[in-house]
């Protein structure tokens, strides 16, 4: 199923990220992680392209989108970047995901591992759309910024940047994480605005650690709210203490998202299921409202 499908039937779609083990671990240790996952029944589940040489790469995130799907019987969507795959690797990716009916791709740019040399076929995310659209019916989802893509020089330009992408043959798009409302509310407007039709997924990360969330921030250009900020000072050294006011954070801001009407919520999970399950059973009658 595209898991642009989903979307229309008069509920928030509920979905959750995961990521490939590292690259010392074999790749059955994922299924602890699905395990716990599957109870709280996620609309879909999107795997990372983790780190590595590219035929690893490919492999790791293949075989666990497949293992979702077939396995888990649960919508999978496997990541694909521009720097970590050339046009013979998109091509034989395309093949295999059909081979193992696996039917969704987050094209992504992607960020440069040093340890990588990238590959240069596609500079963009909206190149990389418009290649699989014109070889492949796969349901391809894109990456959009609440708060504008770090590298962009305004917020106009970023919108801009997003509809090429969208035009290219993005059907569904998953925001970067962001810790205030406003700020993807205000996302939503100007998107709608400008002809960006298609479902947009709110990414939620809750803050489980103050030096990860901290390390996430300065990646992605997040802010950070005062509310957050005091949290943080409060109760970062505390880690239980912190681990309950994420929580209570993250489930917050769904709570309001949902009611705000916004077509889904996307989950990073961090591979951990404990914390995605109590997040999904503070919101289950929330969820099919």
């Amino acid at each position: 199923m595209k898991i642009s499908q989903l979307f229309g039937k008069g509920r928030t779609v509920f979905s959750c990220e995961v990521f490939p083990p590292k690259k010392d671990t074999p790749v059955e240790s994922i299924y602890k992680t699905l395990d716990g996952l599957k109870d709280i029944r996620p609309d879909f589940i999107s795997v990372t392209f983790g780190a590595g040489g590219a035929a690893r790469v490919h492999q790791t995130t293949r075989e666990i989108a497949s293992i979702i799907e077939n396995q888990y019987h649960i919508p999978a969507m496997a990541h694909l970047t521009c720097v970590g795959a050339d046009k013979g690797d998109v091509d034989l990716l395309l093949e295999q995901l059909k081979q193992d009916g696996v039917d969704n791709i987050l094209a992504l740019r992607g960020d440069v591992n040093p340890d990588y040399p990238p590959k240069t076929d596609f500079t963009h995310a909206d190149e990389l759309v418009a290649y699989i659209r014109a070889r492949s019916g796969i349901g391809i989802s894109a990456a959009c910024y609440p708060e504008g893509h770090p590298e962009s020089p305004d917020p106009v330009s970023d919108i801009r940047y997003l509809k090429q992408k969208v035009d290219a043959g993005a059907e569904h798009l998953v925001s970067q994480l962001f810790f205030d409302n406003e700020d993807f509310y205000r996302f939503l407007e100007r998107c709608r605005i400008a002809g960006i039709g298609v479902p947009i997924e709110a990414g939620i990360m809750p803050v489980l650690s103050a030096s990860s969330i901290q390390r996430m921030v300065s990646l992605c250009g997040a802010s950070m709210p005062r509310k957050l900020t005091r949290i943080l000072a409060r109760y970062g050294d505390h880690p239980q203490a912190l681990r309950e006011a994420g929580i209570a954070y993250a489930i917050d801001q769904i709570s309001d998202l949902i009611a705000s009407g916004v077509d889904g919520i996307h989950l990073y999970t961090m591979n951990n299921p404990a914390v995605s399950r109590q997040i999904s059973d503070s919101i289950s009658s929330i969820r099919t409202l």
